[in-house]
């Protein structure tokens, strides 16, 4: 997900992507844990994301 389509989100959505991610994180962990993921770098990126929409999330609601 770029930027751009993370500011596009409504707040809404923004909450709805942070937990649906969040899920993805945890069941990458639980993946990994077991046997080595094919791309362990998914991890550090669906991080990355959680941290960017919970950025967007927060400029959006000190708006508001």
């Amino acid at each position: 997900m770029k930027k751009n389509d993370i500011k596009g989100l409504t707040v809404e959505q923004l909450k709805e992507q942070v937990v649906a991610e969040t899920d993805r994180l945890q069941k990458l962990k639980f993946a990994h844990a077991v046997s080595p993921i094919e791309n362990p770098m998914r991890i550090r990126q669906t991080r990355r994301l959680i941290a960017q929409l919970n950025t967007e999330l927060a400029q959006k609601s000190r708006q508001a």
